[in-house]
C-alpha cells in the first residue's frame, strides 16, 4: 500500500502508523455499483446491492494484505467489541452492533464506515494492538473515544497513537443553537460556527480534544467530506454510500496491497 496511490484500482489515504501497523482511509475511487452508491461503497445499510458491497470490502481487505476485514453495524453509541476472530460471511462483522472495535490478533483488519462522521484509527504498534471508532456527534458525546482507548489499555497498550480521517468540518456542520449548546457543554472543543456565522459542531476538534486529554498522540488525514467529492457525504448528498477507515497489525499477506 503506497501513500495516496491506487492499490488495485483503490485510492487509499495512508494513516502513517509505524512498524507492522497498516492503516488507511478509503475514497470513492474503485469499486462497483450504480448511483447514488457509485464507487467504493462499503456501507451495507444504505440500500446498495449486498454483493457489490461484499466485493468492495474484499478489495479493501486484499489491498491491506489482511486475512479478514471486520466492520460492525454502527449504532451511534459507545460500546466496544473485542474481535478475537473474524465473523463469518462476506460482510463480516455486520452482526456486531457497536461503534468501536479492538483486537490483538495479527492479520485481522478492523474498519468503520462513515459519510461525515469521524473515523478514528488507533494503534500501539509495539504491543501489536489496534482499534477503530466511529465518532459522529452522538458517539462523541456518548464517549466512544474514551471507551476505545480504555479497551486498548485493558489489552495492554501503553503508547496509543490515533489518526483521524476525513469528516465534515465545523464550517459546514450547521446545527440548531440548542444542540450546539448541549454538545459543547459536554465537549467544549466541539463548539463552532459555520462560514455563515451560524451555530455549528466541529466533531473533529471535539474528538481530538478527547484523545489529547487521554494522553494519546493524534494525527489527522485532512479533508472535509461535505466539500470534497472524493468522499461520500450524507450531509451533501442525502442518500449515498460510505467510505471507511481501516487498520490492521501484523505482517502483510502476500499479494495485492503488500508493502
Amino acid at each position: 500500500m503506497t501513500g495516496g496511490a491506487a492499490a488495485g484500482g483503490l485510492d487509499l489515504l495512508p494513516a502513517g502508523f509505524p512498524g507492522n501497523v497498516r492503516g488507511a482511509f478509503t475514497t470513492r475511487s474503485g469499486g462497483g455499483g450504480a448511483a447514488p452508491f457509485a464507487g467504493l461503497n462499503l456501507g451495507d445499510h444504505v440500500g446498495d446491492d449486498p454483493a457489490v458491497v461484499g466485493a468492495n470490502r474484499e478489495a479493501v481487505r486484499r489491498a491491506l494484505g489482511a486475512s479478514a476485514l471486520v466492520i460492525p453495524r454502527q449504532v451511534h453509541g459507545a460500546e466496544v467489541a473485542h474481535v478475537r476472530e473474524a465473523p463469518p460471511g462476506p460482510l463480516g462483522g455486520s452482526g456486531l452492533e457497536v461503534d468501536a472495535l479492538v483486537t490483538d490478533r495479527p492479520g485481522i483488519a478492523l474498519g468503520v464506515v462513515v459519510a461525515d462522521c469521524v473515523p478514528v484509527l488507533l494503534a500501539d504498534p509495539a504491543a501489536g494492538l489496534v482499534g477503530v471508532a466511529h465518532a459522529g456527534r452522538p458517539g462523541m458525546v456518548a464517549g466512544v473515544v474514551p471507551a476505545v482507548v480504555a479497551a486498548l489499555r485493558d489489552l495492554g497498550a501503553r503508547s496509543v497513537q490515533a489518526v483521524t480521517g476525513p469528516a465534515v468540518c465545523g464550517g459546514c456542520y450547521e446545527v440548531p443553537a440548542a444542540m450546539r449548546e448541549d454538545v459543547s457543554a459536554r465537549v467544549p472543543a466541539a463548539r463552532a460556527v459555520t462560514r455563515h456565522g451560524t451555530p455549528a459542531v466541529d466533531v473533529v476538534a471535539g474528538v481530538t480534544s478527547q484523545l489529547l486529554a487521554l494522553g494519546v498522540e493524534v494525527r489527522r488525514v485532512p479533508g472535509c467530506t461535505a466539500e470534497d467529492g472524493r468522499f461520500f457525504s450524507y450531509r451533501r448528498d442525502g442518500r449515498t454510500g460510505r467510505f471507511a477507515g481501516v487498520v490492521v497489525a501484523g505482517p502483510a499477506a502476500a499479494g495485492p496491497g503488500q508493502r
